[in-house]
């Protein structure tokens, strides 16, 4: 049985994601709490994010998880919705702003092989709960693997030099075992890595295509 302490992979330099999309609505309410568990980065908010870190909330609601950060003791900034809620297979909630460190690893934890071993990783990380209790019951869904997966590609589009994708109990072995046993990590990976690239939209594809302008193009653009 895979060991959860062993989940990590590296994203390769080759495969990045042109363009990619997400259906995100943030959780009601979420805001009033941001002030009491996020904080600025100490690294660039986009150049320098390395790391998006899958969690389970060992809880078995959207609501119990967000209740944490109301609490004032700990974040995410994306929340995979149960099987058992309505919102399952629509969307996924957004909790913290991406530009913000959230609280979801201790600020001691560290690995060697994750941005060479280096601490403090909220700061240059992003962090995935996805509700579940981490029972040998509790199977994650086909729909909460793959939109982990596509929250994972849409980041990797994203930030330029995010790298590691790694459990939340690679970090801190010690305390934590999420995303458990349960979690298919393979299969997750596998569509992380594989995953078919997203069509660009027409009205983008026909700005991506103009390679070269006319001195008429930018005639007095951005000129005071």
């Amino acid at each position: 049985m895979a060991n959860p302490k062993d989940y990590q992979f590296d994203l390769p330099s080759a495969g990045r994601p042109a363009i990619f999309t997400l259906e995100e609505k943030f959780f009601p309410g979420i805001q009033d709490s941001w002030p009491k568990v996020t904080k600025k980065r100490i690294v660039h908010p986009i150049e320098g994010i390395r790391a998006v870190v899958i969690h389970a909330t060992a809880g078995s609601s959207s609501a119990g998880a967000v209740s944490v950060m109301h609490a004032g003791k700990a974040s995410f900034h994306w929340l995979v919705p149960d099987e058992d809620e309505k919102q399952h297979g629509k969307l996924v909630w957004a909790c913290a702003p991406e530009s913000l460190a959230a609280f979801h690893v201790r600020n001691d934890r560290s690995h060697p092989k994750v941005n060479g071993g280096a601490t403090r990783v909220n700061h240059w990380s992003l962090g995935i709960e996805i509700v579940n209790s981490q029972k040998s019951s509790d199977l994650y869904s086909d729909w909460q693997v793959s939109m982990t997966a596509r929250i994972v590609r849409f980041c990797w589009a994203k930030y330029p030099n995010l790298k590691h994708v790694v459990s939340h109990a690679r970090l801190d072995p010690a305390r934590r075992t999420d995303p458990g046993t349960q979690f298919p990590w393979e299969e997750f990976k596998k569509q992380v890595l594989d995953g078919a690239a997203e069509p660009v939209p027409p009205l983008v594809a026909s700005v991506a295509r103009a390679r070269s302008f006319t001195p008429e193009d930018v005639s007095g653009c951005c000129i005071g």
